[in-house]
């Protein structure tokens, strides 16, 4: 993803908190939780959290001053994830920002706390939201691109080798947002295109990391 998309949607998260844009209407202060998938040493989060905390102050919220953000770093290991999750679900913050795949289990800690997610592969098919009109619970954010766009995949395949009859779809089967949705409408189109599609579940993916 391209920095400016990704500084649109960080924008739009912190447009998407509760207390929104009313900055100068209480003098509490407001508390805000950042739980990262990834590596705090990796350099492309730096311009990411400042884009953030941009978007932030041009709304009337200053980290400091009028809301307090609490940041913990998963570095890929899904224990500490699991625990960072917990953990600031205890701390019962205004609004969680969840990044780099780290929804599901801020979802297995609370049903309370309001959680943005910056985006999600499959956020029906995970159960993280209801529907995308009418998410519901106490998650909401972003997808990483429309079902609709999995319905090209099968007609890419087949322009670019006319003699394919077969397909396997590889799955990661450790994850539970590997694409239910995705996946579906990709059986539902391959037939009008002369593919059979067969998933494929990968028992080999790490089962302890996630990506950033």
């Amino acid at each position: 993803m391209r920095r400016r998309e990704f500084i649109t949607l960080l924008g739009s998260a912190a447009a998407a908190c509760p207390f929104g844009a009313g900055a100068q209407q209480s003098d509490r202060v407001r508390r805000i939780s950042i739980l990262v998938g990834g590596d705090q040493n990796n350099p492309v989060w730096k311009p990411r959290i400042g884009a953030f905390l941009q978007a932030l102050q041009q709304m009337g919220w200053t980290d400091g001053q009028n809301v307090r953000i609490e940041y913990r770093w998963g570095a890929g290991n899904a224990d500490s994830i699991t625990n960072h999750a917990a953990e600031l679900a205890a701390l019962a913050p205004d609004v969680i920002l969840a990044t780099g795949g780290t929804v599901e289990r801020l979802l297995q800690a609370t049903r309370t706390v309001p959680i943005v997610f910056v985006f999600a592969a499959d956020p029906v098919g995970s159960g993280i939201v209801d529907s995308l009109s009418r998410p519901g619970g106490n998650a909401t954010g972003f997808m990483q691109f429309e079902y609709s766009l999995t319905a090209k995949w099968p007609e890419l395949l087949k322009e670019i080798a006319p003699g394919v009859k077969r397909a396997a779809v590889l799955r990661d089967a450790a994850s539970t947002s590997a694409g239910i949705g995705q996946f579906a409408v990709v059986q539902y189109v391959a037939p009008s295109v002369g593919v059979k599609v067969s998933p494929i579940q990968e028992k080999h993916a790490p089962q302890r990391r996630l990506s950033s």
